[in-house]
């Protein structure tokens, strides 16, 4: 017998075994994400925890000019087994410490802690220095805290050994395990009843039955019943074959005997069949004719049946024809009616479009270089990182633009749909405006302008806080870039009062004012003075809306130039 070049039990254990390397590789490398992750969290808080260590003497440092005392501050954090770098800056964006391995910062000041990733391995954490004095604080500087991948791993380098060796061990005993267990009661087993049917005797097969001793009651013992229960079903039908035999032979004779009858018979039989046969012959020559005359009128059948298919296809076409004219007819009818409402965002939809495909064009170009530059094996490192740096450029340059095309877009749909808003809570009026107004600190932090809020404590409404939080970012926003365009003291106020059972804000600010033209057309969608400057024309329609629509009120503007912009908004308090 031809020896089995793959045994079933090896192939098993093969595939067992492999999913278990695959599993337990798997999860050793999940470990060891897991415990890097952890472990840079680690460090970074120690960095951030650092900051109330050095910070006051350091902040001090600068204010007083002490530039040796900085650095000496800078070298003593060197010396800190997770600091691999320093950067201290002055106010100006100037370096006054760089020690360690850096990265290069932007010059614009950091106004708040955070962590940022550089290449290299290298992550920092940088906060901005304040100078309180007199109730007063002073922004004086920066500090940027730097470390590296090196410092977690050689914090989690025994862990990542032991997790490792772990894996091999836990590998090997099992290993071991599912060989010895397979030899035992699989492949022994196995290769002795391969063995004894092998040996199998057709001459003798009473002799031919096989015996394996198995502990268990498992596949193994059936398999073995079942294969003696057939060899005695074959010992059964070979002795019914041999009684077969012998009744063949009888049915032999008696066939003979039966032949001798019908060949008398036979000869009979010849005679008429002859005469039958002229018949047939006789009518076999009129099913001919019979057969052309039905050819001939299933040829005419086919000629209507094509005219008439002809003739379906072109109605066919017809109804086509008339279906896409019809689609057409709704198309310019409905176009016609968008045309309004699209003419006037065009322009500033085409703006970012006609950047993002500028983009994508010039990143195609070096995509194709870059190419070629593989197919021709001229690709070097440094080109690849000019083309990577590049291409993240590039793509930023394209989702920007493409994230403000699809803000123009959202805008758009806004008008093109009733204003909604979400579900109503009840809310302090005056608290949701602080709160609003504290959201907003970060676009008039570096101006000199001026903001007065009057609300009553105890005014409680009932409605979606996102169009209160809507009205008043319209109104502010639209006060910084368009009123106080060349204002260096702008002042707003903001009034809010109840009137029966209405509610009542007066907002005003001393901007620029508008024309009565202007004012005229405030409300309206895509009206806009700065349109060159990136301007949409969609804030005071959507806030429009919002207050006529979604909080049932009325609101009216007045203006005059270099007198300022005020509004005038009333809605019901209960509704």
């Amino acid at each position: 017998m031809t020896p089995v070049k793959t045994g079933l039990s090896k192939k098993l254990l093969t595939r067992v075994l492999s999913v278990y390397f695959i599993l337990t590789f798997i999860v050793t490398v999940g470990q060891i994400f897991t415990e890097y992750f952890s472990t840079k969290q680690n460090i970074e808080g120690e960095l951030q925890t650092l900051k109330n260590t050095f910070s006051t003497s350091l902040t001090r440092a600068i204010w007083e000019l002490n530039t040796p005392q900085a650095l000496t501050i800078a070298r003593g954090l060197m010396e800190l087994p997770i600091v691999e770098g320093v950067q201290i800056r002055d106010e100006t964006g100037e370096y006054i410490a760089n020690l360690g391995n850096t990265a290069d910062q932007p010059r614009q000041p950091i106004n708040s802690g955070m962590m940022q990733d550089h290449p290299g391995g290298v992550f920092g954490y940088s906060f901005p220095l304040i100078f309180e004095f007199s109730g007063r604080a002073s922004h004086v500087g920066d500090v940027t805290l730097y470390s590296s991948f090196d410092i977690i791993y050689s914090r989690i380098e025994i862990g990542i050994f032991f997790l490792i060796g772990n894996a091999i061990v836990k590998t090997a005993f099992l290993v071991f395990l599912f060989m010895t267990a397979f030899r035992r009661l699989l492949s022994e087993p196995l290769a002795s009843i391969t063995e004894q049917m092998s040996a199998f005797d057709p001459e003798h097969p009473k002799d031919s039955k096989i015996s394996v001793f198995v502990e268990d009651d498992n596949e193994l013992r059936r398999l073995q019943f079942s294969y003696n229960q057939v060899i005695d079903d074959l010992i059964a039908s070979q002795n019914k074959l041999r009684g077969t035999q012998m009744k063949l032979e009888r049915s032999y004779q008696q066939i003979d005997e039966q032949n001798l009858l019908l060949e008398q018979e036979v000869a009979k039989k010849t005679a008429s069949l002859s005469q039958i046969m002229l018949d047939l012959e006789q009518q076999k020559d009129e099913l001919i004719g019979n057969q052309r005359e039905l050819r001939a009128e299933i040829e005419n059948r086919q000629r209507v049946e094509n005219e008439l298919r002809k003739r379906n296809n072109e109605l066919a076409s017809s109804m086509d024809t008339l279906n896409q004219a019809k689609d057409q007819l709704l198309e310019s009818e409905r176009m016609a009616t968008l045309g309004g409402l699209v003419a006037g965002i065009t322009h500033d939809v085409n703006t970012p479009i006609g950047v993002s495909v500028t983009a994508a064009s010039f990143l195609e170009d070096r995509l194709n270089k870059l190419q070629k530059q593989f197919e021709d094996k001229t690709l070097t490192a440094g080109q690849m990182e000019s083309f990577l740096d590049e291409s993240h450029q590039t793509t930023s340059l394209l989702m920007k633009n493409l994230q403000r095309a699809c803000e123009l877009i959202e805008s758009f749909k806004q008008i093109s749909v009733d204003q909604t808003s979400d579900a109503e809570r009840k809310f302090n009026l005056g608290e949701y405006i602080d709160e609003v107004m504290q959201s907003l600190k970060p676009s008039f932090k570096h101006t000199t302008h001026k903001f007065n809020i009057e609300c009553p404590d105890d005014l409680v409404i009932r409605c979606a806080p996102g169009v209160i939080a809507q009205i008043i970012t319209n109104m502010v926003m639209n006060s910084l870039i368009h009123g106080f365009d060349g204002v260096h003291n702008g002042r707003v106020s903001l009034s809010v009062s109840v009137d029966g059972d209405d509610v009542v804000m007066d907002y005003r600010d001393n901007g620029k004012g508008l024309t009565e033209a202007q004012l005229d057309k405030l409300f309206d969608a895509f009206f806009t003075t700065r349109r060159s400057d990136g301007g949409s024309g969609l804030g005071t329609h959507i806030m429009y809306n919002l207050v006529t629509q979604a909080l049932n009120g009325t609101i009216t503007p007045t203006s005059a130039p270099g007198k300022g912009l005020s509004y005038h908004i009333r809605f019901p308090l209960r509704r």
